[in-house]
């Protein structure tokens, strides 16, 4: 999942903010006050890496069970420095959205989780997780009854078709890309749009033989191959339901219809967002979500040092608010830490993000280059200001701690060594380079965050020898512009973490070389014949084959490709106000879940 720069995208993308944090498997799921010991944090943090369980019909019926000491009522102040990157499902691959689709949308399955950690997929519209056929290449879910939209229409199989058809359209371009590539099979593995250019908006139709509904109840997936991460592939944000009658298009973006226990009651576009009840939302049918407050009233515009500051003063609306994908701002971390009163109003947890500074590889095309950048750049400075041990740890590689497979002593560039930079080395390796290629064009996010990276950014290449051209972004949509194929920036730092405990779900988006377009993760635009060998190998592999194989690219790409300097580990620690109940970190979204909240008076 990509990170939203903090997303933590992140931090998901995340860049998101930095908590202490680490997620235990043996306690209750609230957090931790650790933070200064990273081995400890991240051999806890391994705990996310555990492979999720399938439930029964049983663990998907609601309602989902009582929140201890929960109440009904009240409205939760939700603070935000950036806009929403999209509110059209299709459209949602980061954390932002995520979160709000949390709220707002249902899809065939969902992530459960309880207070020790443990995540199961459940049914969600599906009255369970789905059942296989044929050696895992056919997998059947039914509709449960009674889930209706926000307009009291009910959802049938067609309407799941209909959100399945209209991810092939062209203006669904940033959400994530498995389902599709799965049904188009190795026929459109260059380009599965091609499966169904029209999206199903032309009166053209996957065939039964792809995808098929019998019935109204009955959702039928056919595929080529075996398919055994279905289930956790569906319950993405991404694959959320959009009603047939009611999508717009490209305008369902910022008016999308709500299945969830919430609806949109307003949204000004970068401003603000109210979220009021869905009457039509069902708690019999949702075994995951709750519906305790009446609505939620997201600010944007909000920079995490004014959260911060109003949350630890906790007066007046601030007692009801929380931090939405932001965290405690740096130089405000020990004003929490040291306050018990404050901290415990804390949610920490180790993210599954690798923060990197990818490069273009259409534009830097001398590993010499990448590889001085990859020695200068300074993971200590940067962590400084996520908030040192509390924001996140040095990342010596692609794969997080929360990854099956993370190699903590795999580091080819030193960087547990000199997470300060090595400059000399840096300075050794450009020794010939020509002057033209030492100019860098650095795109940074526009925010507080993006604001500090920026400084250390440039401090550690100019004295490595390179000048440094640094364009301010618009944090709303930053990753939709460096994800323009034709875009003019040479370097930019991104964050990706895995959609689940596989490492196929953060090698394939981002480094597969089929998947190089408009809008797609693979931000270095990398295509090496290798990698998408090796690819290709571990997805038909068993995992504990795969595994090895994953590994094998991995060390191919960062040695022999290198499409980014791997920067840090983000960790989220969010701050939340006194009267807000419920709070706990999410090892599912990176963050605060937001679907148990609610107000204690």
């Amino acid at each position: 999942m990509k990170s939203f720069t903090s997303r933590r995208a992140r931090g998901i993308v995340v860049a998101i903010a930095a908590g202490s944090l680490a997620l235990t498997g043996c306690s209750e799921n609230k957090g931790s006050n650790s933070g200064a010991d990273s081995k400890k944090d991240q051999k806890e943090a391994a705990t996310q890496s555990k492979a999720v369980t399938y439930a029964d019909a049983a663990a998907s019926t609601g309602p989902a069970a009582d929140v201890a000491g929960a109440k009904s009522g009240g409205t939760i102040q939700v603070y935000q420095e950036s806009g929403l990157t999209h509110l059209d499902p299709g459209q949602i691959y980061v954390s932002d959205a995520g979160q709000v689709a949390n709220l707002l949308f249902r899809r065939l399955t969902q992530f459960k989780e309880d207070d020790k950690g443990n995540v199961t997929v459940v049914g969600d519209l599906a009255t369970d997780s789905g059942q296989s056929s044929d050696g895992g290449k056919t997998w059947t879910f039914k509709l449960k009854d009674g889930v209706k939209d926000s307009n009291g229409s009910a959802i049938t199989s067609a309407d799941i078709r209909h959100t399945v058809e209209r991810q092939f359209a062209k203006f669904i371009f940033d959400g994530p890309p498995y389902l599709q590539q799965w049904l188009a099979g190795k026929k459109y593995a260059s380009d599965y749009r091609k499966l169904l250019p029209g999206g199903g908006f032309d009166g053209k139709h996957l065939p039964a033989s792809v995808l098929d509904t019998p019935d109204d109840k009955t959702v039928v997936f056919h595929f080529d191959q075996a398919r055994p991460d279905l289930p956790q592939t569906l319950a993405m944000a991404g694959y959320a339901v959009v009603p047939e009658k009611t999508d717009t298009k490209e305008k369902y973006d910022t008016a999308p219809v709500a299945t969830g226990p919430y609806k949109i009651a307003s949204y000004k576009v970068g401003k603000s967002l109210v979220l009021a009840k869905n009457t039509n939302w069902d708690p019999k049918t949702d075994s995951v979500r709750h519906q305790y407050v009446n609505g939620f009233d997201f600010q944007f515009g909000v920079t995490e040092s004014t959260q911060t500051k109003r949350l630890i003063a906790d007066q007046g609306d601030d007692k009801n608010a929380i931090q939405f994908t932001g965290g405690v701002e740096a130089t405000q971390i020990q004003d929490v830490i040291g306050n018990a009163s404050v901290n415990k109003r804390t949610v920490k947890g180790y993210q599954p993000y690798v923060m990197s500074l990818s490069f273009n590889l259409d534009r830097v095309k001398d590993l010499k280059v990448r590889q001085a950048v990859t020695y200068a750049v300074n993971s200590k400075s940067l962590i400084a200001g996520e908030g040192g041990a509390y924001g996140g740890d040095v990342a010596p590689n692609y794969f997080a701690p929360t990854l099956p497979g993370y190699e903590a002593n795999y580091d080819p560039y030193g960087r547990l060594k000199t997470p300060q930079g090595n400059l000399a080395k840096a300075k050794e390796i450009l020794k010939g380079v020509p002057a033209s290629e030492k100019t860098l064009v650095y795109a940074y996010n526009n925010n507080e965050p993006g604001q500090k990276r920026k400084v250390a950014i440039e401090d550690a290449l100019t004295s490595a020898g390179f000048k440094v051209v640094a364009k301010e972004v618009d944090s709303a949509s930053y990753y939709e512009q460096i994800g323009k194929l034709n875009n003019p920036y040479d370097i930019y730092i991104t964050g990706w973490g895995q959609d689940w405990p596989s490492a196929g779900t953060v090698i394939t988006p981002i480094y597969d070389g089929s998947l190089v377009s408009d809008g797609s993760p693979n931000y270095s635009h990398v295509k090496d014949a290798k990698v998408d060998a090796l690819i290709q190998k571990a997805l038909t592999q068993e995992p504990t084959e795969a595994a090895a194989t994953w590994k094998e690219a991995q060390h191919y790409l960062l040695e022999k490709v290198l499409p980014g300097a791997p920067l840090w580990y983000t960790k989220s620690f969010q701050l939340s106000g006194s009267n807000v109940g419920g709070a706990r970190y999410s090892s599912v979204s990176s963050l605060i879940d937001m679907t148990r909240l609610y107000l204690k008076s």
